[in-house]
């Protein structure tokens, strides 16, 4: 008879699996993934990962929720604040998105990779979002562009604020841009980009 396992829980390992099974998503996906894997990645035992998350799949639900909560919950109260204009919404954005990607530079190809191969698992975990189209920077940019749809503007300033960092390596290996040298290029995006929103709204 096989020995059952007995740990105290531990919230450094829990962490430890969590930041392993990110890193292993993203690199495999979710169904290319084993429990195995995220053990082999995190430096312990499998019994380890089924003992605190029990699947892959709860696991799984846990990481990318936590992740999805991170990129965009905390944008709610930026959208509906009315004490703050259309401009001061859309610098808060960038700048809050920016600042969570230099820290967590693989959070986007997470979310998104996984957007793309499984997007009604995600949109459980966005519907808290569902919101922004009547959200108080919607009203707000309706007021400046009525003939346009505000989903065109929150998905205009995602994909300038994302998709550098989805593809920075490529875009590393083409400047010749270091680490350092490319992080600053990032930060410089923070004052160009809503520049260019500016001057889009005022076209």
């Amino acid at each position: 008879m096989s020995k059952q396992i007995k740990v105290q829980p531990d919230d450094s390992t829990e962490q430890k699996i969590k930041n392993a099974a990110q890193k292993v998503f993203i690199q495999k996906g979710y169904s290319g993934t084993s429990t195995r894997d995220i053990a082999d990645e995190a430096g312990i035992n499998n019994a380890l990962v089924n003992y605190y998350f029990r699947s892959k799949e709860k696991l799984f639900d846990i990481v990318m929720k936590e992740q999805v909560t991170t990129l965009f919950d905390k944008i709610l109260p930026i959208v509906n604040n009315e004490t703050t204009t259309l401009a001061q919404k859309i610098q808060a954005i960038i700048d809050y998105h920016t600042e969570v990607l230099l820290a967590q530079p693989g959070i986007s190809l997470f979310v998104l990779s996984e957007l793309h191969n499984q997007p009604e698992r995600i949109a459980i975990y966005m519907q808290a979002n569902r919101g922004l189209s009547r959200s108080v920077l919607a009203r707000q940019f309706k007021e400046v562009k009525p003939d346009i749809n505000p989903i065109q503007l929150i998905m205009t300033v995602m994909g300038m604020i994302l998709f550098p960092f989805m593809g920075r390596y490529v875009f590393q290996r083409t400047s010749g841009l270091d680490n350092k040298e490319f992080d600053a290029l990032l930060k410089e995006r923070t004052k160009l980009v809503p520049a260019l929103i500016k001057a889009m709204l005022e076209d």
